[in-house]
């Protein structure tokens, strides 16, 4: 039997969601599948293709509606992005760190991978990571080589490291290892535990290499049944991460936070060189504010993994195996190929992986 592995991603937006499921057989095999009542509607498909398919939670387009007319300071000036990143300070436990917000997922990393670091300085990064397979080559074209390593579960491992470091040992003549990239949740919907990420920071400090935490799905990271990070804790142990609300309730919007001193300085040319410095920031600063205010941005990752939690098990049930072990809104089951083609005319999803 043929078979290939599927992506399921479970929407952020925090709707309510039907009591009852909607079962459907195939050779026998029902599976359920959970629908928003927004989108039920026999005429189309339910798109679990990712986690951006919709607009965004109602409380945000209510406080744009709200303050739509009130006239802000531009670039991130005004007074919501100014409050946006008091919250965040607080939640991070952190008053010292400084706070940028950006339009998506791509441009924080471009511009944070590029900088920090030097020209002939490169990065290190799991095979499956975005920067390495989703994002057209950005790093690559802004002159940074990208030093993967084969994962499995899409995270890496201090041997992993040490693997890049040592075969960059002829200096001048090669690249030079300065940083190292992991994704929370990774883009296989695992997540690092505290004491992987503890491991990770010291090495990375006694090895001089700068740890940047992709934060896209944070929330869902964050909120997993098998979580035992805070933001405290990351805001500790990593140089610079972002807090993602493309994928968690807002419109678009990244927080990047900068947590090491020596990587704040003239951090808001590049943003402006990069193109990521908005005139109306108030649309990103005003969001973040409604996602830190009455614990909204974890209430909605919370939300989207219990939803994804219902689907796993329903597909367990019927031993259907899993590429990963995943506790976040992604999940990927492995199914044959004639039950894909049958699904594929309800459900819009991706084929990950053949």
């Amino acid at each position: 039997m043929v078979t290939n592995i599927v992506k399921i991603i479970i929407v952020n937006m925090g709707v309510k969601m039907m009591s009852l499921g909607i079962f459907f057989s195939l050779k026998s095999i029902n599976i359920l599948c959970f629908f928003s009542e927004l989108y039920y509607n026999f005429n189309m498909k339910y798109s679990f293709k990712n986690d951006y398919s919709e607009g965004c939670h109602p409380n945000i387009l209510k406080a744009l509606e709200k303050v739509n007319f009130d006239q802000q300071e531009g670039y991130g000036d005004d007074e919501y992005s100014k409050k946006a990143k008091e919250l965040i300070q607080k939640e991070i436990k952190n008053e010292k760190s400084d706070i940028y917000f950006v339009s998506g997922g791509t441009q924080a990393n471009l511009i944070i991978i590029s900088s920090v670091l030097r020209p002939y300085e490169s990065v290190i990064s799991a095979d499956s990571g975005h920067i390495n397979i989703h994002e057209a080559g950005a790093i690559e074209a802004v002159g940074h080589k990208i030093n993967t390593v084969k994962s499995k579960n899409g995270k890496l491992r201090i041997d992993d490291i040490k693997q890049v470091l040592d075969v960059h040992t002829e200096a001048p003549h090669i690249v030079k290892p300065k940083m190292v990239y992991i994704s929370n949740s990774t883009e296989l919907g695992t997540i690092y535990k505290k004491d992987e990420l503890e491991k990770l920071s010291r090495f990375c400090k006694e090895n001089k290499l700068f740890l940047f935490m992709d934060g896209a799905r944070l929330g869902s990271a964050l909120c997993s049944s098998k979580n035992d990070l805070t933001l405290h804790n990351i805001s500790k142990l990593v140089d610079i991460f972002y807090i993602g609300g493309t994928k968690n309730g807002a419109l678009l919007g990244e927080a990047i936070v900068i947590n090491n001193d020596n990587l704040k300085e003239d951090f808001t040319y590049n943003l402006k060189q990069k193109g990521a410095l908005m005139s109306k920031g108030r649309v990103l600063g005003l969001q973040f504010m409604v996602l830190f205010q009455d614990k909204l941005f974890y209430k909605l990752a919370t939300h989207a993994n219990k939803m994804a939690e219902k689907i796993t098990l329903s597909f367990k049930k019927q031993n259907i195996p899993f590429l990963t072990n995943s506790f976040t809104n992604q999940i990927f089951p492995i199914l044959p190929n004639d039950m894909i083609k049958k699904i594929e005319k309800l459900y819009g999803f991706y084929v990950w992986q053949k």
